[in-house]
């Protein structure tokens, strides 16, 4: 990384490092969801994003293919548990919005399953908000081609074989399956009290910058956030419908 970027990257993370002190002080409970098209670059903006902030006071949750049980409970219950306590960030690699992404195009839940999550989601984050909690929502988009060179680099990188997953080859194969269960999960979960925020992610560094930049504004004071420049507008952006056609999401 050049020096620019370096410097870049620890203004926004020094930032958000200050926030999470005064955060952890005045018991705010903040839960950031990452979602996105596999090889979006989840975990790398997850990575830089906490390399630096408290290691008891900040959690990353990526759940495993759930149990029998698991899949016996009410849907939301099994994140339930994993929701930030007073003082806590909590960052979602994945979340309840599996349900309509992967487990849509693969078929591990009924379409009668999937109509009642994207009409519950809405009233569920709505109650979680006015508990108090915080909410950010982030959906990292990536092009067809950018995204099948990633997929390549699993199989053939030693150091990123780990990344693998039997649902790569499904992520090329049913690229247009994934666009429109896409579409509508953005179209009917974006709400005014949380909103989808869509991150172009071909440049991984932008991307990272941008998301960065955002939390800052969303999260930290006024006079923090005058510190550090905003995203920029054609890498990260509030979900419109207008973006579904006009080329900043990927078809």
């Amino acid at each position: 990384m050049a020096k620019d970027d370096d410097h870049d990257l620890e203004l926004r993370q020094l930032a958000l490092v200050r926030w999470q002190q005064a955060a952890m002080e005045s018991e705010e409970k903040v839960l950031i969801i990452f979602e996105g098209r596999d090889a979006a670059g989840k975990d790398g903006a997850i990575r830089v994003l906490t390399e630096h902030l408290s290691v008891r006071n900040t959690r990353v949750v990526a759940l495993a293919k759930p149990s029998d049980r698991a899949r016996s409970l009410w849907f939301f219950q099994r994140y339930v548990v994993h929701l930030p306590a007073c003082g806590e960030t909590v960052i979602f690699n994945r979340s309840w919005y599996n349900r309509g992404g992967v487990e849509r195009v693969m078929g591990f839940s009924t379409a009668e399953e999937q109509e009642i999550f994207l009409r519950d989601v809405p009233a569920f984050e709505a109650m979680l908000l006015e508990s108090g909690m915080k909410i950010v929502k982030l959906w990292l988009d990536v092009s067809k081609p950018e995204q099948a060179k990633r997929l390549k680099e699993r199989h053939t990188d030693p150091l990123k074989i780990l990344k693998s997953s039997p649902l790569d080859d499904a992520a090329q194969s049913r690229w247009d399956a994934y666009t429109e269960a896409r579409d509508e999960m953005l179209r009917r979960t974006s709400t005014p009290a949380a909103p989808w925020i869509c991150v172009r992610s071909d440049h991984k560094k932008a991307a990272r910058l941008a998301i960065l930049s955002h939390l800052v504004n969303v999260l930290t004071p006024k006079k923090l956030a005058r510190e550090v420049p905003d995203p920029d507008p054609e890498v990260l952006f509030p979900f419109e419908i207008s973006a579904l056609t006009d080329g900043r999401l990927a078809r």
